[in-house]
């Protein structure tokens, strides 16, 4: 046999902006995320999906740290890329950037399959922060975009199930502590891409885990698949049931049907072929099937409203096509996860592909028809047999590496002696950022740092926490000891470890900020302010230069000093702070935002309107987050400018 399968290493030049710095400071503040609901609505839910709504849910984002050290100012940049294709689709995968479908060109037709953004904008989407649009992305860990979203994962030729090559991508998901992979594949004359996915739990002990393959397609479709019935979930902290394709007279299966942002989790029937389709008005474009295990399936959309129309402006260039998302995972909702079993695996087979179809007039007439469609182009049983041909390949030990990811996965195998095949974590991927915990696993004591710099990043797992309690306790340790115990709850022995820490720590500024934020979840709003302005001080007196690593700490600290001081109506105090941020970090547009609260509070309006109307962007703005509109009501009546209109639900009554 001929194996036409190529693989191939490309770089794209597109207008991208830099990710920046990571926030160096811990953390410790429970989870921003939009995807709650209320209590009540667990009455009308099927037993486990109840249950699984309260399935550990995240408390904080340890030991991961926030990306918001990106910015507005996009610039021709190389992007590393590896292709996969055979002669009738190409895929376009960016490993460094959580190993992205950025692409899937049907070469027969010359039609893209997915949404490909034209540009690279981080926004702040994911659980850690940085996030950007288009493609296909593999969401693990927890509700949300994976964060994983915009950093490296390991990337290796592997031979395929047909004896062709398939292309894997694996890492170490750290908010889980679970090791995945993902590999993708073309069969020779296939239409469909294979991807065969499997997240390993090697802990001796149940782990909660998530899933949600996430698709990015044109918005100008109709999305189809096998449900008469759907929980829809609007950004307003409910979910409930609704009927497919219509309720409140609207037909929701197109998209710019919807008025605002909103997720449709179809119910899917026991038995019923899973898949998941989105055809333009020609009844060309995508669908997704899989083995059974990837039982859920949705559409996102952002709305015809003002807000959802500027989201999809902010994550793109302005004049081009909007999108919206087809996703599937491992659970009914995303708002769900599932128990993956002590020392067990989860796997499945994903296909994308072209699918040409009517998608037009009455609903089930619709998906039967593409259904009859999916089955002629690839029938369930040959993803069947896909998956089971992949099994055995899934240990297969790599080929040839092509990129390298982070070093948390081989500290992880160092520590514990454990076995992954197909997934290798060498030594020879450590770095940097885990040499202290090597260190501290090799002798039991965490070296102090050798240079004057922010804390590098804490380790909060059960068993190095454990470590760092009978490690030495000098300041150092306590430091990273009470950020560990913090995690796991244990708040006044947290406290106590950084006091401890006070007397002899050469740097107080990352204690003082830590104490900081346990006097505000306290209610100590006061003390906090307190505490907030002595540590910036104290950064002021040993930041070392204006480089990148300093200058995060600086934005990061200011920040919420900056915020801590206003809530306590510390304005004299505030103001005196601002005057010693650096020049380019009162730019930001968080902090022009910022600074337009300081003057309001120092009882100029008219000069706080003003920084409205010279104009601000705030890189950073959450999903779901309504900062600017409130503030914007405090200055006068007139309706929010559609510049700064993000809102992703209607106005309360």
């Amino acid at each position: 046999m001929v194996v036409v399968t190529r693989i191939r290493r490309e770089v794209l030049t597109l207008p991208a902006a830099r990710l920046g710095a990571d926030n160096p400071l811990p953390p410790l503040r429970p989870l921003d995320e939009v995807h709650r609901i209320d209590d009540r609505d667990r009455e009308e839910m099927p037993r486990d999906m109840a249950r699984q709504l309260g399935l550990e849910p995240l408390a904080g984002l340890l030991p991961v740290r926030v990306r918001d050290g990106y910015g507005r100012t996009r610039e021709p940049r190389r992007v590393e890329a590896l292709v996969i294709e055979n002669d009738r689709l190409r895929a376009t995968v960016l490993p460094g950037l959580g190993g992205r479908i950025a692409s899937l060109l049907h070469l027969p037709t010359g039609r893209e399959l997915l949404y490909r953004n034209p540009v690279f904008q981080p926004a702040n989407f994911a659980l850690n922060g940085a996030w950007y649009s288009g493609g296909i992305e593999w969401n693990i860990g927890a509700t949300g975009h994976t964060t994983l979203s915009c950093a490296p994962l390991h990337a290796a030729r592997v031979p395929a199930p047909d004896g062709g090559e398939m292309l894997r991508l694996w890492e170490w998901e750290r908010l889980r502590d679970l090791p995945f992979q993902v590999d993708l594949w073309l069969p020779e004359g296939s239409d469909f891409l294979y991807v065969g996915a499997r997240i390993r739990n090697p802990h001796e002990r149940p782990v909660a885990t998530y899933w949600w393959s996430n698709i990015a397609v044109p918005e100008d479709v109709r999305v189809l698949a096998p449900a008469e019935e759907a929980w829809f979930f609007g950004y307003e902290r409910r979910l409930r049931r609704v009927p497919v394709p219509s309720y409140d007279g609207v037909d929701r299966t197109y998209p710019a049907n919807s008025p605002y942002a909103a997720d449709y989790f179809y119910e899917v029937p026991d038995g019923r072929r899973r898949w998941i389709a989105a055809l333009d008005a020609d009844g060309h474009g995508l669908v997704q099937t899989s083995t059974d295990v990837l039982r859920g399936r949705k559409l996102f959309v952002w709305g015809a409203g003002p807000g959802g129309r500027r989201w999809q402006q902010w994550l793109t260039e302005p004049g081009t096509g909007g999108y919206c998302e087809i996703q599937a995972g491992l659970a009914r909702t995303q708002l769900e996860h599932v128990r993956l079993e002590a020392e067990s695996e989860v796997s499945w087979l994903e296909a994308y592909g072209p699918l040409d179809a009517p998608p037009g007039g009455e609903w089930t007439e619709a998906v039967r028809e593409a259904e009859g469609r999916l089955a002629s182009a690839l029938p369930r049983t040959r993803v069947e047999e896909a998956y089971a041909a992949w099994k055995p390949c899934a240990d297969t030990e790599p080929a040839q590496t092509l990129a390298v990811g982070s070093g948390w996965g081989a500290l992880e195998v160092l520590r514990a002696d454990w076995k992954l095949p197909g997934t290798p974590f060498p030594e020879s991927t450590l770095g940097e950022a885990q040499a202290p915990w090597r260190e501290l696993l090799r002798t039991g004591s965490l070296p102090e740092p050798r240079r004057v710099r922010p804390p590098g990043e804490t380790l909060v797992a059960p068993h190095w926490r454990d470590m760092l309690e009978t490690a030495p306790a000098t300041p150092h340790t306590e430091y990273h000891l009470g950020v560990a115990q913090w995690h796991a709850g244990d708040r006044a022995q947290a406290v106590r470890s950084w006091e401890r820490a006070l007397p002899l720590a050469p740097s107080l500024w990352p204690l003082l900020r830590c104490l900081a934020v346990a006097d505000q979840e306290a209610g100590h709003h006061e003390r906090a302010a307190e505490r907030y302005a002595d540590a910036f001080d104290d950064l002021c007196r040993e930041r070392r230069d204006d480089g990148e690593v300093w200058t995060a700490a600086v934005a990061a600290l200011g920040r919420e000093a900056l915020e801590a001081l206003l809530r306590a109506r510390r304005t004299a105090q505030a103001r005196a702070l601002w005057d010693r941020l650096l020049p380019a970090v009162r730019q930001r547009g968080r902090f022009r935002l910022l600074h337009a609260e300081l003057l309001l509070a120092e009882g100029s309006r008219a000069r706080a309107r003003a920084v409205f109307d010279e104009d601000f962007e705030v890189a950073d703005l959450r999903e779901g987050a309504d900062v600017i509109g409130r503030l914007w009501a405090r200055l006068g009546d007139e309706p929010l400018p559609g510049r700064y209109d993000f809102r992703m639900r209607p106005d309360p009554v």
